[in-house]
């Protein structure tokens, strides 16, 4: 097993080089930096597992790179060590995310054992998040659950419990890939027509000649081939649920055909004149720009209305990156039964590499990797050699990264990194500035100027802001 590291931060490099040692004596591999911007690069490593920083240092102080590092690197736990130690400061110092505060001159065994209660309690939540995950996908219904704890992932989730009890029609959005099937399933089974039945059709895989027959059904010879009757999709979903993915993509005529039913809670099999009753919830699903289609002519302003009574995101993997463990050691779980393989997980490198790419394809391409890296797998212990090149060698995309296609302004690339990092720092601009390597007024400058529009004249700096 590797030995965890532990990045010591101090300005005194007498100091640095002694506690250093004293964790390499007890099988501790370590990094060391002089000063809390070269601190920031390391903690980049995903090796690093605990900081050990001086409080008072020149430049960027260890109050300021505890704050940066949870913004880089929450999972990273940190010991402040100081000489100037007070109630203030250890109370300052917790609340900001510091794990312990040890005052000097330094004893070897309380600093010690204050690493090693650090990486206790690491393990603690890793193991806790596993198992929240396994939980989660626990599904009484039988089918594929949804995995995740990203805040973004728990407010699509709230949002899908508040609308499922009602009758109201919902439209999912989000990139391909994200999972937008499985969200209708979680409307439907957390609904009260969960006893009945599910129903997906998916509009752009159906050619447009039999779609109506398929959502609406057929009466007997209503064209050659059709010797019986056929109840379509609707019919079969009544009491339930009828799920319609890329509905961006059904043609005009059966838009239309669509709108009535939705209106009139009623429809005619093709060929036929009788009316049929249908009591069915509806969720539509796409990837396009519906109103953008809607100015093109290519999709209904009122059906749009009628489908976007409810509207849920469904976020891109990118958005929820923090549940790329979670997912993968879901499907490395479901893969390895599949495939009768006793699997015991990720290697460090394989999952660093699984969490720093860029997934264009989303959960979707996520869980191809993993069933590919399963089916190859040597060893007990799935290697980054067992995931696909394109995974190993594509576009980076991590917490602390942005993919940025080539071609992009520079304006709107500087624009991008600026959002991303106060995101990250959740509207600190000092510790933004500190990350990026700017002066706090560039960013008030930029963000008065972005308001204002890019012919203003560019805003005075803000009082007091300095470099």
């Amino acid at each position: 097993m590797t030995a965890p590291t532990v990045l010591v931060v101090d300005d005194d490099r007498a100091n640095l080089d002694s506690v250093a040692r004293i964790f390499q004596r007890e099988g501790f591999a370590t990094l060391a930096a002089a000063q809390g911007t070269e601190a920031l690069e390391m903690l980049r490593r995903p090796e690093v597992s605990v900081m050990v920083t001086d409080l008072m240092m020149p430049g960027m102080d260890g109050q300021e790179l505890l704050k940066a590092s949870r913004t880089i690197r929450p999972d990273v736990e940190v010991v402040l060590m100081t000489a100037y130690g007070t109630v203030e400061t250890a109370v300052a110092a917790m609340k900001d995310g510091a794990y312990d505060f040890i005052t000097k001159p330094l004893k070897r065994h309380a600093l010690v054992k204050a690493v090693q209660k650090a990486l206790e309690k690491q393990a603690l939540v890793q193991e806790n998040t596993s198992l929240k995950a396994k939980l989660a996908e626990i599904n009484p219904a039988g089918g594929r659950a949804m995995v995740g704890q990203s805040p973004a992932f728990r407010a699509m989730l709230d949002t899908i419990r508040q609308a499922a009890p009602s009758t109201a029609t919902v439209l999912l959005l989000g990139e391909s890939g994200t999972g937008k099937e499985l969200a209708a399933r979680a409307l439907h089974e957390h609904s009260a027509r969960a006893r009945q039945a599910f129903i997906a059709v998916n509009c752009g895989a159906i050619p447009e000649s039999i779609l109506e027959a398929e959502l609406f059904g057929v009466e007997r010879g209503a064209y050659t081939g059709a010797v019986a009757r056929r109840e379509g999709r609707f019919e079969r979903a009544h009491g339930g649920t009828l799920f319609l993915d890329e509905v961006g993509e059904m043609p005009l005529a059966a838009q239309v055909k669509l709108l009535r039913v939705l209106q009139e809670g009623e429809l005619e099999r093709l060929g036929g004149t009788q009316t049929v009753k249908v009591d069915v919830r509806l969720v539509a699903a796409t990837n396009k720009d519906l109103q953008k289609e809607v100015a093109e002519g290519r999709f209904r302003e009122d059906l749009y209305y009628r489908l976007h009574v409810v509207e849920i995101r469904v976020p891109a993997l990118a958005s929820r990156r923090e549940d790329i463990p979670l997912l993968a050691d879901a499907f490395l779980r479901r893969f390895s039964a599949k495939n009768g393989k006793v699997l015991r997980g990720f290697s460090p490198d394989a999952l660093g590499v699984l969490e720093n790419y860029a997934w264009p394809g989303n959960v979707r391409e996520l869980e191809h990797a993993v069933e590919r890296a399963v089916v190859l797998a040597k060893t007990d212990v799935l290697e980054a050699s067992d995931l696909p090149e394109s995974v190993r060698k594509g576009p980076l995309g991590s917490a602390g990264q942005l993919v940025i296609p080539i071609g992009t302004p520079m304006e709107e690339i500087e624009r991008r990194v600026i959002h991303e990092t106060l995101r990250h720092t959740k509207g600190d601009k000092t510790l933004a500035a500190r990350l990026l390597g700017i002066a706090a007024r560039t960013i008030y400058r930029k963000l008065e100027r972005e308001q204002l529009g890019p012919d203003a004249p560019v805003p005075p700096s803000p009082p007091g802001s300095a470099d």
